[in-house]
């Protein structure tokens, strides 16, 4: 008795645990030991709002999302509708700095497709992968987005409609009046599309299919392309004229199918064009030049009088000044008949691919590539014809 008094069993000692965390407060089943008051009075001014984890009923946009691509836009979801500036603005001018910033005018950090570089833009419109701003290039994103076949078409029959009206009798001074007329309506209904989002996107549902997303925010290739052909039928002979609308309308469509398939395999001449693509053109160019001057034309000569005359009369020469300095006659320095109309040709191609592959400002191909066909086939002809 005496011993157990002397070696009593001590008390067990009482353990008490940290502070429990916010999220721990609310638990029933686990033990706590005591909070002074200074530590729950600091607990309250220290710790942050519950946050609310039923989402049912709130907001979508104003979850807590991961970071992507698209900003946030106040008050409504955004879509995409093919168009990039905010349908609420109809009528107001909008700047490329716009496109960047959100609608409380901070900078979001991320590069809206509208303000890219335009070289950037086309090869983005030109990628195997579409941006969303046309839907029917989702669905049928190999069809009409990747190999343009729809645009393909339309191209390519523009050049089919040019033979058929040449040799129907139509002359060019008869025909560049009505492309003005065409040209008009069609720059017009640009504008309008561009200031009313509605007219734009009924647009787009209507013609997206021949358009690339690069237009959806700029001009229709439509547009330069009746221009260029207005430019080179108005100013210059009919046969150049004619020419360099069968330039453009064959040549660029097979340099850019066959750069498409085999650029990869080849040099790059620039950014967004190959050799692969550069040959295509000069075969396409020397193969439509052969027809054109040395059987289409000669087949309708009836029609290639007077001030509608060829400038390519089937005789290339020497400039007089040379012959002269080298000693030789006016049949010694010529090219007649079929030897003309090869080196005419090949002119013709070269011409062709060099006018595809040349980026002049930045214009469309549409517009440059009828231009620099006339200039680069008058000058010659100036020169040797």
């Amino acid at each position: 008795m005496e011993s157990s008094r002397q070696y009593q069993i001590p008390h067990t000692p009482r353990v008490i645990s940290p502070s429990p965390t916010p999220s721990e407060t609310s638990a029933k089943d686990g033990y706590f030991g005591p909070t002074t008051r200074s530590a729950a009075r600091r607990q309250r001014v220290q710790s942050p709002p519950p946050i609310d984890e039923d989402s049912s009923g709130s907001d979508p946009e104003k979850r807590a999302r991961a970071r992507s691509r698209s900003p946030i836009l106040e008050g409504r979801r955004r879509r995409m509708s093919g168009l990039t500036a905010k349908r609420h603005m109809n009528g107001s001018a909008k700047s490329k700095k716009a496109d960047l910033t959100l609608p409380n005018g901070t900078v979001n950090g991320h590069l809206s497709p509208a303000a890219a570089n335009k070289n950037y833009w086309r090869e983005m419109s030109r990628s195997p992968s579409p941006l969303g701003l046309i839907p029917i290039h989702q669905k049928w994103r190999s069809f009409i987005h990747r190999h343009e076949v729809p645009r393909k078409i339309l191209h390519v029959s523009i050049g089919f409609l040019t033979v058929i009206l040449y040799s129907s009798g139509f002359q060019s001074s008869s025909i560049h009046p009505t492309l003005l007329a065409l040209l008009i309506p069609i720059a017009l209904t640009d504008v309008i599309r561009h200031r009313y989002w509605q007219v734009n996107r009924f647009y787009i549902r209507c013609l997206g299919a021949l358009m690339r997303e690069s237009e959806v925010d700029g001009w229709n290739g439509v547009i330069s392309y009746l221009l260029g052909a207005w430019i080179v039928l108005r100013f210059f002979p009919k046969d150049i004229g004619t020419m360099s609308v069968l330039l453009l309308s064959w040549c660029d469509t097979a340099a850019s199918t066959f750069g498409r398939l085999w650029g990869h395999r080849t040099w790059r001449v620039r950014k967004g064009k190959s050799l692969a693509g550069s040959i295509a053109a000069v075969v396409t160019g020397i193969i439509t030049a052969v027809v054109f001057w040395g059987w289409l034309g000669p087949l309708y000569s009836e029609y290639n009088t007077g001030s509608n005359s060829f400038a390519y009369q089937g005789v290339l020469t020497l400039p007089a000044k040379a012959r002269e300095s080298l000693g030789l006659s006016f049949e010694q320095s010529s090219l007649t008949s079929y030897w003309a109309l090869g080196a005419m040709s090949l002119v013709a191609g070269l011409v062709a691919s060099a006018s595809e592959a040349i980026d002049l400002f930045g214009w469309d191909d549409n517009l440059t590539i009828p231009i620099l066909c006339s200039a680069g086939l008058w000058s010659f002809l100036k020169v040797f014809g």
